[in-house]
């Protein structure tokens, strides 16, 4: 499989920054952020080469600076007066873009050596220096520069300040470091062979095992020809900027990967969550008020027409909830036990999302769980307020008996107005002139007033039942309807939420593969 390019690097390293743009809040994407503008910059500044002597006071780097740069460039010695800026002297055509990006204003051109042309070499500032200033300014160039070349002396070579700061953590950048021993001509063959070998073992044991190692002296110009042969081909390669970056996005990128992790997630209890917010919902409320509203719908429909009217003088179960009048509805307050209900329901969702996620992800999840939590309320109560319950037309068999049921009051109203008929004859003593219509011995006005008072309490005992078998249907269809919405709501305030970080880490860990590879 072959290397993936630079742009292929940057490619993923942009793309992990854009996952993690606004939910992760480690330094680590502080550093991509950074190295993806300075990658820009910098390609946008031509192949130019950039090479920095870097190193302690006394160390002779501005000895070997000037016996490179031919001149007189930077003014050697063990206190010298430097103003915590580097200096630049560069091969070939002036490079001022590139160094002013460097912000490096200090310049000597060098145009007697054409295999060097694309060099620009710098002089920093001591890393020991006792002004802050000066320090600050070779950590900023040690970011910048292409190839950096640490010049060591036989005395300090071995210091744990330029080894742990600054050499140890260049590991990943071995290809892009030379390690100079300088002032070799200050010791014996033998001497220079023991520290030479010393060396050595110090940066193998610090993963710099492929980082070149030259002795040479300043001074005299001993090894001078073996560096400068090595700059040549850095220089004539023409890929001294790419090796940096590429070292540079790897490192950041392997940084990244400790918040990758294996994202086993686990499914979630949809069901449960669901039950928890439609408690929270009042979806049980709801339900209730349906089937007493069309229990007393019903009971209106075919009770006896005479006492339909004290059923008016209780309000509407369901109406008095206020559901679809655009505003909040009357629900009951939430409880303490349905919000304790929600929080486990909603932590559980969070921590079968979060299975297998590092802790930046963890806390992700837990600041968008919290975040659509606030607003998890209003969105249940939009969503059982606007729900559908379901047709709330009296059916045709109430209808039927209904009218019966006007039909039977009828015939009782006539047999009472018979009955005051006939009372009002025998005042007047005229009963004998109507004769009274008898049924098996019965009077039939009094058949007519009895059989319709027993006819509608019984036609309003035989449908009670079927009354209360609709309401309970409509109760349960408007119940499966609530809950669909609160799923609804779930799905949208909850589980995508946490989903789309769990889908965010893994494109996340593709990407910074991608840029690690």
């Amino acid at each position: 499989m072959a290397e993936p390019t630079l742009a292929d690097r940057l490619g993923g390293l942009r793309e992990a920054v854009e996952v993690a743009e606004g939910r992760l809040a480690v330094p680590e994407v502080g550093r991509a952020r950074t190295l993806l503008a300075k990658a820009g910059a910098r390609q946008a500044l031509g192949e130019a080469t950039v090479v920095a002597l870097a190193g302690a006071t006394g160390s002779g780097k501005s000895t070997l600076f000037n016996a490179l740069s031919g001149a007189e460039v930077s003014t050697p010695g063990v206190r010298r007066p430097t103003t915590g800026v580097a200096h630049a002297t560069v091969w070939g055509p002036a490079q001022d873009p590139l160094l002013d990006w460097l912000e490096v204003p200090r310049r000597h051109r060098h145009d007697t050596d054409p295999a060097l042309d694309g060099l620009v070499l710098l002089d920093l500032p001591d890393h020991d220096s006792v002004r802050l200033e000066h320090r600050l300014e070779v950590d900023r160039l040690v970011e910048l520069v292409d190839v950096l070349v640490w010049v060591l002396d036989p005395e300090k070579y071995a210091d744990a300040a330029v080894h742990d700061r600054y050499l140890r953590p260049l590991a990943g950048h071995a290809g892009t470091l030379l390690v100079v021993l300088n002032q070799a001509d200050r010791l014996p063959p033998a001497d220079l062979a023991a520290c030479r070998a010393d060396l050595r073992g110090l940066l193998d044991a610090e993963g710099l095992a492929d980082a070149a190692l030259l002795t040479l002296s300043g001074r005299t110009g001993e090894g001078l020809p073996e560096l400068l042969a090595l700059l040549g081909r850095r220089v004539a390669e023409r890929r001294a900027a790419t090796q940096r970056l590429t070292a540079d996005v790897r490192g950041v990128a392997r940084s990244l990967q400790v918040h990758c992790g294996p994202g086993t997630r686990t499914a979630t209890d949809d069901a449960g969550l669901t039950r928890a917010l439609a408690a929270a919902a009042g979806v049980p409320a709801i339900t209730a008020a349906v089937e007493r509203s069309t229990v007393k719908a019903g009971t209106a429909a075919t009770g006896w027409p005479v006492v339909r009217w004290l059923g008016k003088l209780r309000p509407d179960p369901l109406r008095r909830l206020h559901l679809g009048t655009g505003g909040r509805s009357s629900l009951p307050e939430v409880g303490s036990v349905q919000e304790a209900g929600v929080a486990t329901a909603v932590r559980r969702a969070r921590d079968a999302a979060g299975e297998g996620l590092p802790l930046a992800w963890t806390d992700d999840l837990r600041a968008t769980s919290e975040v659509h939590a606030d607003r998890l309320a209003d969105r249940l109560d939009r969503a059982v307020s606007g729900t559908d319950l379901g047709s709330d037309r009296t059916p045709l068999w109430q209808r039927g008996v209904g009218a019966l049921q006007w039909a039977v009051t009828a015939a009782a109203l006539v047999g009472v107005l018979w009955l005051l008929g006939l009372v009002v004859l025998g005042w007047l003593q005229l009963d004998d002139l109507v004769p009274l219509p008898r049924v098996e011995g019965l009077p039939v006005p009094t058949l007519l007033l009895v059989g319709g008072l027993l006819a509608g309490l019984l036609l309003a005992v035989l449908a009670r039942p079927f009354i209360g078998l609709r309401a309970r249907r409509r109760a349960r269809r408007a119940r499966r309807r609530l809950e669909e919405a609160v799923a609804g709501v779930a799905r949208a305030e909850v589980l995508d939420p946490l989903a789309g970080t769990a889908t965010a880490h893994a494109r996340f860990c593709a990407a910074v593969t991608r840029a690690a590879a």
